[in-house]
């Protein structure tokens, strides 16, 4: 994550636009030390973001566009910081990410199958098809049920 050591600097206004995050979630990312402080200039007081730092906030617009929470980017990039980088945190921070993104696909799906299931019941209702409609919604109401009982992981 170091940077390319041009000695260009940018402005919020030109990272933003780089990275594909808004301004106002930069400065929440530094808020909340995500990233940490950016330079300031001496006159003005804005920020002055380096080649580092864009190339930190790359990775971390990707972190962010894989849904990973505010806390686990954190632990990311203050692993990636240090000298002695522990590359094993990196692999378990974006293989539970991993995890949490296949148990919405799964979430997902069971939606999904429960909006086919009722939009079969209706059409087997528009048929006058009772007994399919019957089937049909006694699924529907299992679907929803685990849909209910469904318990994400914290």
């Amino acid at each position: 994550m170091a940077g390319t050591g041009s000695g260009r600097t940018y402005s919020i206004k030109e990272v933003a636009a780089l990275v594909g995050l808004p301004p106002s979630t930069l400065r929440y990312y530094e808020d909340v030390s995500v990233i940490p402080a950016i330079a300031r200039d001496p006159s003005s007081g804005h920020r002055i973001y380096t080649e580092g730092d864009l190339e930190l906030l790359t990775w971390v617009a990707c972190l962010s566009a894989s849904g990973m929470s505010i806390a686990d980017m954190r632990d990311y990039v203050r692993s990636g910081l240090g000298v002695d980088r522990d590359i094993s945190e990196f692999i378990s921070l974006l293989e539970q990410q991993d995890a949490r993104l296949q148990e919405e696909v799964q979430i997902i799906e069971l939606r999904r199958e429960f909006l086919h299931t009722k939009v079969e019941y209706w059409r087997a209702v528009k048929r006058e098809d009772a007994l399919e409609a019957e089937r049909l919604d006694t699924c529907a109401r299992e679907l929803a049920e685990r849909l209910k009982s469904w318990s994400p992981r914290s």
